[in-house]
């Protein structure tokens, strides 16, 4: 039995923390930038993708700041705290936790792209206005708990007319709401179909690694690569899942990186943040994850007061 459960915590953990491109270096052959082929199938486009204006200049700025989100504006990934936000206002919900646990024996088969559907099982059959007022209710509650010294590296971009773009492997019906909340003009993530209620396994466009680099390609005027590069830019990450996003950049910061990533971080001269996260052991941080897994009330738990209810 502890075998498997040491497994179950495992995959989990893979799923949670490691990124998708975890044993890939930082190769030019890995990173062969493409622009994307066509657009997204018209299944999965959403109404706007901007979040602070309506369109993206033709001309390049004098900079484009890149930002990651789960790890890197904040310490957690933010689907586990969504999640935790829903079912505090729809108890019900934490009963489709037994989708997602019962997929992880099977995540061999499903990869992570699978186990990320199985983990949306808890918004089967939520209509999409709710799931869009979830949304707004989450962004207005987390982007308090963003770390100070990423807030202020953000307004420091802005202040020096700076283009932002947020971009995240989550769902794009949040992300875009935390995007307009902090002000960025290009808020991406991971695409859903449009639907008027939410399917139990519901497909997705995985805003991950490569396809990051993809997505900006198809988005932003031709003018603004050159050589390889996105001009002036300066990328924002925790993980080595974003490295081909960080090829992309002219400068980038790392966020409390892993011992391989500060190896990267060091030899191309990158700037290393570390804010403290707000768990104080790997102990603590599993406690923590399986407590907002459970959707219980956080005000009780002095140890998780700056979590958004």
């Amino acid at each position: 039995m502890k075998p498997r459960i040491t497994r179950i915590l495992g995959i989990f953990r893979i799923w949670i923390l490691s990124p998708f491109a975890a044993q890939q270096k930082l190769q030019g052959a890995y990173f062969s930038i493409r622009k994307i082929r066509g657009s997204c199938p018209s299944e999965f486009c959403r109404t706007s993708v901007f979040g602070g204006s309506a369109e993206v200049p033709s001309v390049p700025p004098s900079g484009i700041a890149l930002f990651d989100l789960d790890g890197t504006l904040l310490a957690w990934d933010t689907q586990l705290l969504f999640r935790h936000h829903v079912i505090r206002r729809e108890p019900w919900r934490a009963l489709l936790l037994l989708v997602f646990l019962a997929s992880l024996p099977l995540f061999p088969i499903l990869k992570l792209g699978g186990l990320k559907r199985a983990f949306l099982s808890y918004l089967w059959r939520m209509p999409a206005a709710t799931l869009a007022a979830h949304a707004r209710s989450f962004a207005a509650a987390i982007v308090p708990t963003f770390y100070p010294e990423l807030r202020e590296a953000l307004e420091n971009h802005r202040r020096q007319g700076h283009l932002l773009i947020l971009s995240s492997a989550s769902p794009q019906f949040y992300v875009a709401e935390i995007g307009r909340a902090l002000g960025f003009n290009l808020a991406l993530g991971t695409e859903l179909p449009i639907f008027s209620s939410c399917p139990l396994l519901p497909k997705l466009l995985n805003h991950k690694g490569a396809a990051k680099v993809e997505r900006l390609y198809q988005l932003l005027p031709a003018p603004y690569f050159a050589d390889g590069k996105l001009l002036h830019s300066h990328g924002y990450t925790d993980s080595r899942a974003d490295l081909p996003m960080l090829a992309l950049c002219h400068t980038a910061s790392v966020v409390n990186p892993d011992a391989a990533l500060a190896v990267l971080a060091n030899s191309a001269g990158w700037q290393i943040l570390r804010p403290p996260r707000p768990w104080r052991s790997r102990a603590d941080f599993w406690w923590q994850s399986l407590f907002l897994l459970s959707g219980r009330k956080i005000e009780k738990e002095k140890s998780l007061q700056n979590f958004p209810a």
